[in-house]
């Protein structure tokens, strides 16, 4: 008899499988792991494209276009699994993003040469430019290295209680009541109505393939489980979820809608929100903690949604409790890359806490992750939330966090190079007569506002019109008054705190502070010295090695540490200013994702020996070999002293 420890070896050996050989489909991927299988052969989609531009905006051809890719969608049911379906490929992918097009797509010469303009022609065609053009922007945009947010899709964070409590028939049936209150709406409910119906066929292939799986299985324990499913997909085919199994499965069947549609990877806070079915469910007599364990897997399988765990609520009193433990226990078994973000506070609970770093050190998968709530409430409560409100903030991406299904932040989509504002800053200091650093620092930060201003245009572009390129059709399904009052979640939303990022801080510090020492303080270099430096690349290996030799970012109490606080003060106070419509803010936070190399490119010499084109440091951390011993201590304590303190994240990474 197969026991959950044999069936999620098999399940661990499938995925490695798929893996191996959605690479050798899309070739290497440098992107998050997603749940994602295997394309089957014969797959093919055919776009509708409403663009003279060869691409699709707008409510009725994203809804159009969601439907085609979900339908071409086979069932996907592994008699090993207790859940059911999986998602293969990207709305997104059609509207011609290169770094998310996979290799079968750029190969497709039916489906390239349908589109108007040749083989390249719809391979940049994200945002409508027509309708909505920004190219009084893009001087100083390519200028500072800026990502704009412009055409980010997704990150914000729906509310899956609504979902729960509705199920899909209760979507049809709030889209049809308020289509009667809301008149002139019918683009908007038809679109919502027409991705529902598609993710209830969806849903019917998976019925279906489950009973033809019935027909050939003889392993007891096999054809009871799958029995079991297949009563599950029925049971939530229209009517919202009652048991522990059937949210699991309703929860795993709009990840998947979601994934599609805009890549959107915002969780929710799993151990709360599934606590009321599992409690139900244990004291029916019809679930227990092993087959949780096992459900909770199989949910992180399908896909590597951003869940948070434990936490505090409003009252200060803490939220774990024996379900928090299982989801751990759960993610331990599958051992993949698990999207689990534990929130410490005062009051967690320690032995909880110390199974929570246990995890992430026995795995070395990169799960769970921490964030602190004292910074988080306080910081954020700063932009005028309440208590409650700030600890309804969660954290349901990679490093950020939002209020589900009432905040619209734009979270990891907006950043700044500030390597590249020093360069800027460093050529207007080079035309002038006199040279010093103090007037170099007033340059970086007139640079620097600058940047903002622009940054803050694009960001207002976005929001303005983000709902006519890319409304959020299926997420709008669980975000508070979109159907309600017919309005994309771009523009219902009660917070847009809209996360603006500073990359190559350490990069901007250790910089600084090699201009002190070896020209200000030491008098080893002259200005001039440093400006020829920079312009040949440090063709002298000698004045390279003596900028690159100074004390570090976070080594502890030195020059770069010092200026990496001036730089957080500087660019805190710069981007709290920049004016925005009412309603609107930007909050800062220090981070690059994974765009070093990126940013690096687009940066010419630096002062702290950094040659032309190298990468920049990562995120809020400390250039690679900031102290000989790598103290992590070192580099906790000088993170620590650089956030920006408005609940926007400048995260360890170790």
């Amino acid at each position: 008899m197969l026991t959950y420890k044999d069936r999620i070896k098999a399940m661990r050996e499938t995925k490695i499988k798929h893996t191996l050989e959605k690479r050798e489909q899309n070739g290497f991927t440098d992107l998050d792991d997603f749940g994602t299988v295997p394309l089957p052969e014969g797959y093919e989609v055919m776009p509708y494209y409403n663009s003279e531009n060869g691409s699709f905006y707008g409510e009725e051809a994203m809804a159009e276009n969601f439907c085609r890719v979900l339908d071409a969608h086979p069932a996907y049911v592994d008699p090993m699994e207790m859940l059911c379906g999986r998602w293969r490929d990207m709305l997104v992918n059609y509207r011609g993003d290169v770094h998310y097009m996979p290799d079968w797509m750029k190969k497709n010469e039916k489906l390239r040469n349908f589109v108007h303009g040749g083989a390249n022609a719809m391979w940049s065609k994200r945002w409508d430019e027509k309708s909505f053009p920004y190219d009084h922007l893009k001087p100083l945009q390519k200028k500072y290295n800026i990502q704009t947010g412009i055409d980010g899709d997704a990150h914000f964070a729906c509310d899956y209680r609504i979902g729960l409590k509705l199920g899909f028939g209760g979507f049809l049936g709030k889209i049809e009541k308020y289509r009667k209150i809301n008149e002139g709406k019918d683009t908007f409910y038809d679109a919502e109505e027409k991705c529902v119906r598609a993710m209830i066929r969806f849903i019917d292939r998976h019925i279906e393939r489950i009973k033809e799986l019935l027909l050939i299985e003889d392993r007891p324990e096999i054809f009871k489980t799958l029995s079991e499913m297949k009563r599950v997909c029925e049971n939530i085919r229209t009517d919202a979820p009652k048991t522990f199994h059937e949210a699991c499965q309703w929860v795993a069947f709009f990840n998947c809608f979601a994934r599609i549609y805009t890549r959107d990877g915002a969780g929710f806070q799993i151990d709360r929100i599934l606590l009321p079915y599992y409690e139900n469910d244990i004291k029916s007599g019809i679930l227990d903690d092993e087959k949780t364990k096992f459900l909770i897997a199989n949910l992180l399988l399908i896909d590597p949604h951003y869940y948070q765990i434990s936490g505090v609520d409003s009252e200060d009193r803490d939220m774990t409790n024996h379900l928090s433990y299982l989801v751990l226990e759960g993610a331990d078994m599958i051992n993949i890359s698990c999207n689990l973000t534990v929130r410490y506070h005062e009051n967690c609970d320690p032995k909880f806490f110390r199974t929570a770093v246990e995890h992430l050190f026995k795995n070395k998968n990169g799960w769970p992750r921490f964030c602190g709530d004292r910074a988080l409430l306080e910081g954020y409560m700063k932009n005028g939330v309440s208590k409650e409100t700030a600890r309804e903030r969660i954290a349901v991406g990679c490093n950020w966090m939002c209020v589900p299904g009432k905040e619209f932040p734009m979270n990891d989509t907006v950043k700044i190079n500030i390597a590249k504002v020093l360069e800027e800053a460093l050529k207007s200091l080079k035309e002038e007569e006199i040279n010093s650093l103090e007037r170099l620092t007033e340059l970086f930060s007139e640079h620097l506002r600058i940047a903002a201003e622009v940054t803050a245009a694009g960001v207002n572009l976005h929001l303005d019109h983000i709902g006519d390129v890319t409304p959020e059709l299926i997420m709008n399904l669980m975000f508070k008054d979109s159907i309600e009052k017919g309005l994309d979640a771009s523009r219902c939303a009660e917070l847009y705190t809209v996360g603006v990022d500073g990359a190559g801080l350490a990069v901007v510090a250790d910089s600084l502070a090699a201009i002190e020492q070896r020209i200000e303080n030491e008098k080893l270099l002259t200005w001039d010295g440093l400006f020829e430096a920079l312009d040949n690349n440090f063709a002298d290996e000698r004045t390279r090695l003596m900028l690159a030799s100074c004390p570090k970012y976070c080594s502890g109490d030195s020059l770069a540490d010092k200026w990496a606080l001036w730089l957080t003060d500087v660019y805190t106070k710069t981007i709290r200013e920049t004016k925005m419509p009412e309603g609107r803010m930007l909050i800062p936070g220090w981070f690059s994702w994974a765009r070093t190399i990126e940013y690096g490119s687009a940066v010419g010499a630096t002062p702290n020996g950094r040659r032309s084109g190298e990468p920049i440091s990562h995120g809020a951390n400390p250039n690679p070999h900031f102290r000989r011993d790598g103290a992590v201590t070192a580099q906790s304590n000088g993170i620590a002293s650089v956030q920006p303190g408005y609940g926007n994240t400048a995260p360890l990474q170790i």
